[in-house]
Protein backbone atom coordinates (compact mmCIF):
# COMPACT_ATOMS: atom_id res chain seq x y z
CA UNK A 1 0.00 0.00 0.00
CA UNK A 2 1.41 3.27 -0.82
CA UNK A 3 1.77 6.02 1.22
CA UNK A 4 -1.18 8.84 -0.44
CA UNK A 5 -3.22 4.95 0.04
CA UNK A 6 -2.55 4.45 2.99
CA UNK A 7 -3.22 8.00 4.27
CA UNK A 8 -6.30 8.27 2.16
CA UNK A 9 -7.33 4.78 3.57
CA UNK A 10 -6.81 6.74 7.72
CA UNK A 11 -8.53 9.20 6.81
CA UNK A 12 -11.95 7.72 5.51
CA UNK A 13 -11.85 5.76 8.64
CA UNK A 14 -11.83 8.80 10.70
CA UNK A 15 -14.41 10.44 8.75
CA UNK A 16 -16.81 7.07 9.28
CA UNK A 17 -16.04 6.99 13.23
CA UNK A 18 -16.48 10.51 13.16
CA UNK A 19 -20.04 10.06 11.16
CA UNK A 20 -20.99 7.13 13.56
CA UNK A 21 -20.05 8.67 16.62
CA UNK A 22 -22.76 11.93 15.28
CA UNK A 23 -25.51 9.22 15.16
CA UNK A 24 -25.00 7.43 18.21
CA UNK A 25 -24.12 10.39 20.18
CA UNK A 26 -27.99 11.60 18.88
CA UNK A 27 -29.42 8.24 19.69
CA UNK A 28 -27.36 8.06 23.85
CA UNK A 29 -25.86 11.29 24.35
CA UNK A 30 -22.39 11.77 25.26
CA UNK A 31 -21.93 9.67 28.44
CA UNK A 32 -24.36 6.55 26.74
CA UNK A 33 -22.50 6.66 23.43
CA UNK A 34 -20.24 3.70 23.66
CA UNK A 35 -16.99 3.09 21.69
CA UNK A 36 -17.74 -0.52 21.15
CA UNK A 37 -21.42 1.18 19.45
CA UNK A 38 -19.00 3.66 18.04
CA UNK A 39 -16.82 0.83 16.35
CA UNK A 40 -20.48 -1.43 15.49
CA UNK A 41 -22.00 1.36 13.58
CA UNK A 42 -18.85 2.48 11.65
CA UNK A 43 -18.27 -0.84 10.73
CA UNK A 44 -14.90 -1.64 12.73
CA UNK A 45 -13.21 -3.03 15.26
CA UNK A 46 -12.09 -1.24 18.97
CA UNK A 47 -8.49 -1.65 16.99
CA UNK A 48 -9.16 0.57 14.71
CA UNK A 49 -10.90 2.88 17.00
CA UNK A 50 -7.72 3.48 18.99
CA UNK A 51 -5.18 3.35 16.39
CA UNK A 52 -7.26 7.01 14.81
CA UNK A 53 -8.10 8.04 18.42
CA UNK A 54 -6.62 7.87 22.12
CA UNK A 55 -9.86 7.74 24.02
CA UNK A 56 -13.77 8.31 23.51
CA UNK A 57 -13.18 12.02 25.12
CA UNK A 58 -11.14 12.51 22.17
CA UNK A 59 -13.53 11.48 19.64
CA UNK A 60 -16.31 13.88 20.82
CA UNK A 61 -13.73 17.13 20.80
CA UNK A 62 -13.19 16.30 17.49
CA UNK A 63 -16.62 15.51 16.45
CA UNK A 64 -17.52 18.85 18.01
CA UNK A 65 -14.87 20.49 16.29
CA UNK A 66 -15.60 18.96 12.93
CA UNK A 67 -19.54 20.53 13.17
CA UNK A 68 -18.02 23.97 13.99
CA UNK A 69 -15.91 23.83 11.04
CA UNK A 70 -18.43 22.84 8.65
CA UNK A 71 -20.64 24.94 9.59
CA UNK A 72 -18.04 28.00 9.45
CA UNK A 73 -17.03 26.50 6.04
CA UNK A 74 -20.95 26.48 5.02
CA UNK A 75 -21.16 30.32 6.16
CA UNK A 76 -18.18 31.19 4.31
CA UNK A 77 -19.31 29.87 1.44
CA UNK A 78 -22.40 31.64 1.50
CA UNK A 79 -21.02 35.03 2.29
CA UNK A 80 -19.17 34.50 -0.50
CA UNK A 81 -21.50 34.06 -2.76
CA UNK A 82 -23.48 37.12 -1.57
CA UNK A 83 -21.04 39.09 -2.02
CA UNK A 84 -20.52 38.04 -5.48
CA UNK A 85 -24.27 38.71 -6.35
CA UNK A 86 -24.31 42.18 -4.53
CA UNK A 87 -26.18 41.62 -1.95
CA UNK A 88 -23.76 42.91 1.02
CA UNK A 89 -24.37 46.59 1.12
CA UNK A 90 -24.81 49.05 4.31
CA UNK A 91 -28.32 49.60 3.34
CA UNK A 92 -29.10 46.24 3.57
CA UNK A 93 -31.61 44.64 5.85
CA UNK A 94 -29.55 42.87 8.50
CA UNK A 95 -32.23 40.08 9.79
CA UNK A 96 -32.48 39.09 5.94
CA UNK A 97 -28.86 38.93 5.27
CA UNK A 98 -28.44 37.04 8.34
CA UNK A 99 -30.89 34.58 7.82
CA UNK A 100 -29.86 34.35 4.30
CA UNK A 101 -25.90 33.32 5.28
CA UNK A 102 -27.03 31.48 7.94
CA UNK A 103 -29.91 29.11 6.37
CA UNK A 104 -27.21 26.44 5.24
CA UNK A 105 -28.73 23.39 5.99
CA UNK A 106 -26.89 21.81 8.45
CA UNK A 107 -28.24 19.79 11.44
CA UNK A 108 -28.31 22.62 14.27
CA UNK A 109 -29.62 20.65 16.63
CA UNK A 110 -27.11 17.68 16.63
CA UNK A 111 -24.59 20.57 16.69
CA UNK A 112 -26.45 22.78 19.85
CA UNK A 113 -26.71 18.89 22.13
CA UNK A 114 -23.24 18.18 21.12
CA UNK A 115 -21.68 21.27 22.13
CA UNK A 116 -23.84 21.65 25.35
CA UNK A 117 -22.84 18.49 26.62
CA UNK A 118 -19.15 19.14 25.93
CA UNK A 119 -19.34 22.44 28.24
CA UNK A 120 -21.11 20.54 31.37
CA UNK A 121 -18.23 18.34 30.63
CA UNK A 122 -15.71 21.01 30.57
CA UNK A 123 -17.10 22.53 33.85
CA UNK A 124 -16.07 19.21 35.60
CA UNK A 125 -12.63 18.51 33.98
CA UNK A 126 -10.09 21.24 33.21
CA UNK A 127 -8.47 19.00 30.73
CA UNK A 128 -11.82 19.48 28.67
CA UNK A 129 -12.06 23.05 29.79
CA UNK A 130 -8.96 23.73 28.36
CA UNK A 131 -9.39 21.89 25.08
CA UNK A 132 -13.28 23.07 24.77
CA UNK A 133 -11.86 26.96 25.02
CA UNK A 134 -8.95 25.97 22.39
CA UNK A 135 -11.36 25.06 19.78
CA UNK A 136 -13.84 27.81 20.41
CA UNK A 137 -11.21 30.25 20.35
CA UNK A 138 -10.72 28.88 16.91
CA UNK A 139 -13.86 29.54 15.69
CA UNK A 140 -14.25 32.76 16.97
CA UNK A 141 -10.67 33.42 15.12
CA UNK A 142 -12.78 31.71 11.81
CA UNK A 143 -15.52 34.04 12.53
CA UNK A 144 -13.70 37.44 12.48
CA UNK A 145 -11.82 36.55 9.30
CA UNK A 146 -14.82 36.18 7.55
CA UNK A 147 -15.48 39.46 8.64
CA UNK A 148 -12.32 41.50 8.01
CA UNK A 149 -12.93 39.96 4.51
CA UNK A 150 -16.42 41.36 4.37
CA UNK A 151 -15.49 44.59 6.06
CA UNK A 152 -12.31 44.89 3.73
CA UNK A 153 -14.62 44.32 0.25
CA UNK A 154 -15.72 47.78 1.25
CA UNK A 155 -19.35 47.13 1.50
CA UNK A 156 -19.88 47.15 5.57
CA UNK A 157 -17.87 48.90 8.18
CA UNK A 158 -18.29 47.83 12.16
CA UNK A 159 -18.11 49.46 15.37
CA UNK A 160 -16.08 47.49 17.03
CA UNK A 161 -13.16 44.90 16.32
CA UNK A 162 -13.67 41.83 14.39
CA UNK A 163 -12.99 39.35 16.70
CA UNK A 164 -15.23 41.43 19.37
CA UNK A 165 -18.09 41.23 17.07
CA UNK A 166 -16.92 37.21 16.41
CA UNK A 167 -17.58 36.58 19.95
CA UNK A 168 -20.28 38.73 20.67
CA UNK A 169 -22.39 36.86 17.48
CA UNK A 170 -21.17 33.63 18.45
CA UNK A 171 -22.16 33.76 22.15
CA UNK A 172 -25.66 34.65 21.05
CA UNK A 173 -25.95 32.18 18.41
CA UNK A 174 -25.20 29.21 20.90
CA UNK A 175 -27.15 30.78 23.54
CA UNK A 176 -30.17 31.03 21.32
CA UNK A 177 -30.17 28.17 19.51
CA UNK A 178 -29.47 26.09 23.11
CA UNK A 179 -33.03 27.75 24.21
CA UNK A 180 -34.74 27.17 20.59
CA UNK A 181 -33.90 23.58 21.28
CA UNK A 182 -35.04 23.19 24.31
CA UNK A 183 -38.24 24.46 23.29
CA UNK A 184 -38.44 21.67 21.13
CA UNK A 185 -37.91 23.74 17.73
CA UNK A 186 -36.46 22.03 14.85
CA UNK A 187 -33.24 22.89 12.50
CA UNK A 188 -35.55 25.54 10.58
CA UNK A 189 -36.57 27.05 13.27
CA UNK A 190 -33.25 26.50 15.23
CA UNK A 191 -31.78 28.71 12.14
CA UNK A 192 -34.85 31.82 11.97
CA UNK A 193 -34.99 32.03 16.50
CA UNK A 194 -31.07 32.13 15.79
CA UNK A 195 -30.68 34.48 12.55
CA UNK A 196 -33.36 36.99 14.06
CA UNK A 197 -31.52 38.00 16.79
CA UNK A 198 -28.63 37.74 15.23
CA UNK A 199 -29.73 40.18 12.63
CA UNK A 200 -30.58 42.47 15.54
CA UNK A 201 -26.93 42.43 17.27
CA UNK A 202 -25.50 43.13 13.47
CA UNK A 203 -27.86 46.37 12.59
CA UNK A 204 -26.03 47.66 16.49
CA UNK A 205 -22.68 46.58 14.83
CA UNK A 206 -22.43 47.89 11.29
CA UNK A 207 -21.17 51.16 11.33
Amino acid sequence: MTTNTATRSRENTRARLLEAAALVFAEEGLDGASVEAVCERAGFTRGAFYSNFESKDQLFLELAGTVAAERLTAVRARVEELNAAGALAQDCDATTLVRQVMDTGSDDRLGVMLLSEIRLRALRDQAWGAAYLKQEQEMVDGIARIIDDIVASGTMSLRVESGVAARMLLVLWEGMTVRGAMAGQDDAQLRRTGSSELGRLVSLLLG
